[in-house]
């Protein structure tokens, strides 16, 4: 009885589309705000920052970013974890280049920078999709490792081959280095994941979200009816790129603080990010951030409950993570396609109707 749309009314066709169309989902909404925003920061801790928040907020950034490439244009990527490197040592290479330029300005650039190599990456898409679209977003993975690896002029020179984020302050906060404080790199994250997913909903809900869905469901039919299959793909990939990049110069600079490439920015970083929005589901700016949740909380929780409480070796925890997720894939894939993002979508119809069965 608690969630209900009686009384309240739309007067206007912008009340009627707005993105929290009931008044308890636009407080929920600000209510989750609020705690993020108002709360969180006091009662944070490193563990908590490192361990949970920190990962999802970057990785949520990366599924939304892969979820319009994928969700909602329909242009299957495997590529993810390569635009990620590209993002992470264009933020190292400003970082060292412009010391006294503010982070904001770094992380901004190293997105713009990864949309320009996701749209060259991107171009095949104009004559292939499906399968091999796929094989070309995989050999764009494979080709930026090697170029990040073989180069030296983007690590610098270094001997070891990796790259370190110096430290960097924010009006006079350190937000990168290992002297910051876990609620300043928390709330840097946050406004960058806030910002990406308002931008992300604003643009899939307008001219050109219905452009990418178009070309997902059809493309030949949206050809035909004035849908420009090169401005739309293309803008897909720049956007989808976009937003990687962030993620990918966050996990860099505020997250880990050293990289090598062929580590972290491995095949494996491109299935993670697509295994979470498969679970998420697609199509759905909530499930990239149901699908990172899930598979960031899964290794804490497994390693609480296997580890420490029934006492399994960490081995055998490892793979029953990775059986969990691959079993998950499967039957997500083959029951409720759409994933998380549905259930919850079918469970707040439900509760609508709650307790009256029509």
């Amino acid at each position: 009885m608690f969630y209900r749309e009686a009384g309240d009314f739309k007067v206007s066709y912008r009340d009627d589309s707005q993105t929290f169309p009931i008044k308890f989902d636009r407080y929920r909404y600000y209510v989750v705000l609020a705690v993020a925003f108002g709360i969180i920061p006091f009662i944070i801790n490193d563990y908590w920052a490192n361990a949970l928040l920190l990962p999802f907020l970057i990785y949520a950034i990366a599924a939304i970013g892969l979820n319009i490439l994928v969700g909602y244009c329909g242009q299957v990527s495997l590529g993810t974890g390569g635009f990620m490197a590209v993002g992470a040592y264009a933020c190292y290479k400003l970082m060292t280049a412009f010391p006294d330029v503010s982070m904001f300005i770094h992380v901004l650039l190293a997105g713009g920078i990864t949309a320009i190599v996701g749209v060259l990456f991107g171009l095949p898409s104009l004559r292939i999709k499906g399968f091999y679209l796929a094989v070309a977003t995989l050999a764009a993975q494979f080709f930026l490792v090697w170029l990040f690896n073989r180069v030296p002029w983007f690590y610098n020179y270094s001997a070891s081959g990796q790259i370190n984020a110096p430290e960097r302050d924010v009006f006079g906060i350190i937000i990168t280095g290992p002297n910051a404080p876990a609620w300043a790199t928390y709330l840097f994250c946050l406004i960058f994941l806030t910002l990406c997913a308002i931008l992300a909903r604003n643009l899939t809900r307008g001219t050109t979200g219905r452009t990418w869905m178009a070309i997902r469901d059809m493309d030949i039919a949206a050809e035909i009816i004035g849908v420009n299959p090169l401005k739309a793909k293309l803008t897909a990939f720049a956007v989808s790129s976009f937003f990687v990049g962030i993620a990918g110069a966050l996990f860099f600079a505020v997250y880990l603080g050293a990289v090598e490439v062929g580590e972290v920015f491995g095949i494996q970083k491109s299935f993670l990010v697509l295994f979470m929005v498969i679970i998420g589901g697609l199509g759905s700016i909530f499930g990239s951030f149901a699908g990172a949740a899930f598979l960031v909380l899964l290794p804490v929780v497994l390693k609480v409950v296997g580890v420490d409480v029934l006492g399994w070796p960490t081995d055998i925890v490892a793979h029953l993570q990775l059986v969990i997720v691959g079993a998950l894939i499967v039957m997500f894939l083959i029951l409720e396609p759409h994933g998380l993002a549905q259930l919850w979508r079918v469970a707040k119809e439900k509760l609508r109707l709650w307790p009256f069965p029509h």
